[in-house]
């Protein structure tokens, strides 16, 4: 039975048949080959003599890629290759070509040779071959083949065999040939191949000296056949998606039709304007730095944009001012709207050229780039009003879409998986989805699924389940599933919500507290049990130091079920502690992490891998686990982790600066295993790896696409290591069916002449989310809205007492100072005109409320609505996690008033 790896390498030889062709030498690769039969051998061997060496190739990769294969068949057929000296043929096979302009140039030296044949023949063949040989140009078995010829039938015909055998040489090859030529007395023969224009060694890609705007100008952009072939139909003017694999060049391909879209409209006497929008911060500086930049200056202007970025100027003028603008999507939908609203210039789409939408899968409800689009999509179903009328078209860009993989969304069935596509691909206004199937330009890493064994003993977890089934009974709850499991903790934050919303303080806290233990499972089963004891220990201080205030002249109130639970970890806390100390009780799972890791880094001469993990908490732990195990460090570990910039989580997030930062150690080599979260797995240009680890994380099909496509390198892998209750393992079989669906999805809608149907169904649903969204403003009035805390139940404030400053930040404004400070270095922010050093806490229970900003000068007491009982007209709101969630637009910090009223308490305090 054929293997995927089979499908793969088959694949991958139909891609380069035609390089093949040109590269082997088909007589020595037959003499390596023995699963080919003795009578197709010398059939083939016939070809070769009466027709040559290509048209002979055509029928030896025939015979290779016959079906049934024996088994190691495209093993074999690389050492053929090696052992025949076809290298140039073995590298393509070994996924390692060279990069396209190093490929285009090595093709015009061909054809130059070939050019000058007719004088190049006059050569000393003897000499020149002796020459060649000792400089690894020719092989042993080329040179005593040239010999014979030149003594058989005279130097002329050596000479013709030499040219044709030195066109498959090394890279460099050429210019070697040259420095031959010279050196052999040659002069004029040198001068006539190009010498005198000192064509260098190796042949890489040509650089210009340093522009003005910084960096190394690069040459022009030369791309693989599949890159024309799928670029072909935007250099028309169509809307497109490019679906390539991660690592294949898509972003290339973009830089390439953009270049190409700006070359156009300056010759037609037209200005253009091109948006590369991205979903990351980070991509913004990448995009820039290592491909628009380079390619595109000086014969245009290109910059970029994001909420990072500290260029003092307004987006506006940069749109102006610039013929490439590379920014977070969320800043050109900002100025969008702004100019729909008539606050000042904007931005309009009929001010754009051309948008390129990275990552466009992402183009879906809810999605930052979906509302851009429909914007667009609008006003192109506007435009074909305004041509009935005949009346002049509002112009709008053409648009390019970038994706690894569009997914299949929810479905199981595959019409459900054409009609999501479908969606995508109406939404860009798509006429085409132009892609190659997954493995013809380059080979999967070879994939591992690495099962766990239960502990024999988990003492660690017993202990922590007698505790939660304690709480369970103290609070007279009944869980419904096993505890740890993802299950239990959906029914634990249920649980909450349920006793925050009924002022039900006793179920509510020990809903918390069990979502914490919970949490402290789950981190036994990943990392070490040692982590998860310092977890919970942490957690238990930072609760008991709520109960105090900073200067210790007001005790907070502690309530008989917060005693129970501090008591409850005290009694525990020294058992804990032993027990996670002892590392025979340590989970399988980090014993086969341990393996895989130690495997990869003494079998590998330069091992670079990534380690994918489910939780802020767990890379950072992981992290430290290598670096404090000396084992690691003798093979030359040097980890680190990174993590995603948003605030949401309790750990504390990277900043944009500090993930560049690790990304440029890992690139460099100064790091060479990055424990990461999902924020590397899309996107991120990050340096070849020749592992890719994904521990007891999976996540839907784009995912696991953009995770393999991390492993680049030659002879790469990607392994799947379990974790208990994560159910990974058949997590990843789904995602596996869920691509090859997607495939054939994609197949079958490639020509896209459905899609209006769906557009017209996108705007009249963004039309109802308007008009509810507008619906939702009226109804919800910020008087009727009232906010206590989640802990105590105490009233804070109503939604008159709040304002917002910056359009983020909402800030209670009421004199009352219900909250005490607690000073976090952990928070300190320092963002334009504000900063935050403190927490704000609630004075009777110490529930934390949110955080204390120094905006111009003035303490604010900044609300994160998720501490908060949010109650409308009476009625409490259960869930309401995020400000967005509640629609109510607040009125925008009066700045003026509030310092004039500082200033005149000031004045009172010194009259007094």
């Amino acid at each position: 039975m054929a293997s995927d790896d089979d499908d793969v390498n088959e694949r991958l030889i139909e891609v380069y048949w035609q390089r093949l062709r040109e590269l082997i030498v088909v007589d020595r690769v037959l003499d390596h080959l023995e699963f080919i039969e003795y009578d197709q051998k010398e059939q083939i061997r016939q070809k070769a003599r009466t027709d040559g060496d290509i048209a002979a190739t055509n029928l030896l990769i025939s015979a290779v890629i016959k079906k049934p294969h024996t088994l190691g068949w495209f093993t074999a057929f690389v050492d053929a290759l090696k052992h025949s000296g076809c290298y140039a043929a073995a590298e393509y096979m070994q996924v390692n070509p060279p990069r396209p302009e190093v490929e285009a140039e090595n093709d015009t030296c061909v054809k130059l040779i070939q050019l000058l044949s007719p004088s190049l023949v006059e050569m000393q063949t003897k000499e020149v071959c002796l020459h060649c040989f000792s400089k690894g140009l020719l092989t042993q078995e080329d040179s005593d083949v040239i010999e014979t010829i030149t003594t058989n039938e005279g130097p002329w015909s050596g000479a013709r065999k030499l040219l044709r055998c030195i066109v498959r040489g090394p890279p460099g090859w050429f210019s070697t040939f040259l420095d031959i030529l010279r050196k052999t007395g040659h002069k004029d023969l040198y001068e006539l191949t190009g010498g005198k224009f000192c064509l260098s060694e190796p042949l890489l890609c040509i650089t210009y000296p340093e522009a003005a705007a910084g960096g190394p100008e690069k040459a022009d952009i030369v791309l693989r056949d599949y890159q024309k072939d799928v670029a072909r139909p935007a250099l028309e003017g169509e809307n497109i998606i490019i679906c390539l694999p991660t690592g294949s060049g898509k972003t290339r391909v973009a830089v390439y039709i953009t270049k190409k879209h700006l070359d156009r409209r300056r010759a037609e006497g037209c200005s253009g304007k091109v948006v590369v929008l991205v979903n990351k911060v980070p991509l913004v500086e990448q995009h820039y730095s290592a491909e628009f930049l380079p390619f595109l200056k000086p014969s245009y202007k290109v910059e970029r944009v994001s909420g990072d970025c500290q260029l003092k100027i307004s987006f506006t003028e940069i749109v102006k001012n610039n013929d490439v603008i590379i920014c977070t999507a969320q800043i050109l939908e900002n100025f969008l709207e702004r100019s729909n609203n008539g606050e000042d210039e904007g931005v309009k789409l009929s001010d754009l050229t051309l948008i390129v939408i990275d990552e466009c899968h992402h183009t879906q409800k809810g999605e930052v780039y979906n509302h851009i689009m429909m914007r667009y999509l609008m006003q192109k179903h506007k435009n074909r009003r305004l041509k009935k009328e005949q009346k002049k078209p509002v112009p709008l860009p053409q648009i390019l879409g970038l994706t690894a993989s569009p997914g299949v969304g929810a479905a199981t069935i595959m019409k459900k998986a054409e009609d999501h596509i479908l969606r995508i691909c109406a939404n860009l206004d798509a006429s085409k989805i132009m892609t190659r199937s997954l493995g013809e330009h380059k080979r999967e890493p070879r994939k591992v699924v690495q099962t766990v064994e239960d502990r024999k003993e988990d003492p660690f977890g017993d202990v922590i389940k007698n505790i939660m089934n304690a709480i369970h009974t103290h609070a007279e709850l009944s869980p419904t599933s096993d505890l740890g499991s993802q299950n239990y903790e959906q029914w634990v934050v249920q649980k909450e919500r349920i006793a925050a919303t009924e002022e039900n303080q006793k179920v509510r806290v020990c809903a918390e507290h069990l979502r914490q233990y919970s949490e402290g499972l789950n981190l036994s089963n990943t990392i070490r049990m040692r982590d998860a004891f310092s977890f919970l220990n942490k957690y238990y201080d930072e609760e008991i130091k709520k109960k105090a205030t900073p200067d210790d002249e007001q005790d907070i109130q502690i309530t008989d079920t917060e005693r129970f639970l501090f008591n409850l970890f005290k009694e525990k806390k020294e058992e804990l502690q032993k027990l996670a100390d002892n590392p025979q009780y340590e989970n399988d799972s980090l014993t086969k992490l341990r393996s895989k890791v130690l495997h990869e880094f003494s079998s590998r001469e330069a091992a670079r891998g990534i380690i994918f993990t489910k939780t802020r908490r767990s890379a950072i732990a992981l992290s430290q686990w290598i670096q404090e195990n000396p084992k690691f460090a003798d093979i030359g570990v040097k980890a680190s982790h990174m993590i995603g910039g948003g605030d949401q989580s309790v750990v504390k997030p990277m900043t944009a600066a500090e993930q560049r930062d690790v990304l440029t150690k890992f690139r460099d080599g100064d790091v060479n295993l990055l424990i990461a979260t999902t924020v590397a797995e899309e996107g991120l240009d990050i340096a070849a790896c020749n592992f890719v680890i994904r521990y007891g994380l999976v996540t839907n099909e784009i995912a696991m696409i953009q995770a393999q496509g991390r492993g680049r390198a030659e002879d790469s892998s990607y392994t799947l290591v379990e974790v208990k209750n994560s159910g990974v393992a058949e997590k990843e079989c789904v995602n596996e069916y869920r691509i090859n669906m997607m495939n054939k999805a994609i197949d079958k809608i490639r020509a896209l002449d459905q899609i209006f149907e769906f557009q017209i169904q996108a705007i009249m649903e963004e039309k109802v989310r308007m008009i509810k969204k507008k619906q939702k403003h009226m109804q919800y009035e910020k008087c009727e809205v009232k906010f206590s805390c989640r802990s105590c139940s105490r009233h804070v404030c109503t939604g008159e007492d709040i304002q917002i400053i910056e359009n983020m930040h909402r800030v209670n404004v009421t004199p009352d100072q219900l909250f005490i400070q607690r000073e976090n270095t952990t928070l300190q922010e320092r963002l334009l005109d504000y900063e935050t050093n403190y927490f704000i806490a609630c004075k009777d229970c110490g529930q934390r409320w949110g955080s204390m900003m120094l905006y111009k000068g003035i303490d604010c007491p900044c609300l994160h609505v998720k501490n908060f009982v949010v109650t409308f007209n009476g009625k409490k709101i259960s869930k309401c996690t995020k400000w967005s969630e509640l629609a109510i637009k607040f009125p925008a910090f009066d700045y003026a008033e509030h310092a004039s009223r500082l200033a005149d308490n000031s004045d009172d305090e010194d009259t007094d």
